[in-house]
């Protein structure tokens, strides 16, 4: 059963079509098993969380289908996983690819995002990806965007020095908020060097059903990393 949502919520609707069996399943059996609990204590050491336990932890918020997160799962199987996706289907689509590519090295949280970033310890995670978000694109929802000054602090919290959010989106509007709101931080500083840095994805990037659309819509995608000052 989900907590009840906050109005001032970053994410929209939490379910679309009705599950599967096979999503209802993973769902009922899996996600138990992988399902972070901000609830209990902070863990002292993250990579405990994994088994077996790991050495660097990556993050990423609102995950959509899970393509981007199992493929660097699957590259990476020696860092642990926080994968974070409060809508439903996206999260059973997850699950669906953690099962088929019996990937071990994988946490969920089904909420939230602000919960797992205020629960983890400081400095503790080497990267967090922020791809495609909502961009709230009406002025009086613009509140609702998870980039802001109070959430760059919770990220920046939890990063270790020289560790790096990244950022991708197609809306030019949010881009822009995102650069000026990171120029704006103390703890953040954006790498680019020209721009083929931010014009062009990075190394492994693996291309998403929304980038996708954005292309087809004739929209172009903007690839931003940040990085935490050591």
């Amino acid at each position: 059963m989900h907590r009840e949502r906050k109005a001032e919520a970053f994410f929209g609707r939490r379910k679309g079509q009705k599950l599967r069996a096979r999503k209802q399943r993973l769902w009922e059996t899996l996600l138990p098993q992988l399902v972070l609990n901000p609830v209990s204590p902070s863990p002292g050491n993250p990579g405990d969380l994994f088994d077996p336990p790991k050495s660097e932890i990556r993050m990423e918020i609102g995950f959509g289908g899970g393509e981007h997160l199992a493929h660097e799962a699957n590259l990476h199987p020696d860092t642990g996983f926080i994968g974070i996706e409060p809508f439903i289907n996206g999260m059973a689509k997850m699950l669906g690819e953690i099962e088929t590519r019996n990937l071990t090295n994988i946490r969920l949280y089904d909420d939230d995002a602000t919960r797992i970033l205020d629960w983890l310890p400081s400095c503790c995670v080497s990267r967090v990806d922020l791809l495609y978000p909502d961009p709230w694109p009406k002025k009086r929802h613009w509140k609702r965007r998870f980039v802001s000054q109070k959430n760059l602090d919770r990220i920046a919290r939890v990063l270790v020095p020289g560790g790096e959010l990244r950022f991708a989106s197609d809306i030019d509007t949010y881009v822009n908020w995102t650069l000026l709101h990171c120029d704006h931080h103390r703890e953040f500083c954006w790498t680019a060097k020209s721009a083929r840095d931010w014009c062009e994805p990075w190394q492994g990037w693996l291309s998403t059903r929304y980038e996708a659309k954005a292309v087809r819509e004739s929209r172009t995608p903007a690839y931003l990393i940040f990085e935490k000052h050591r």
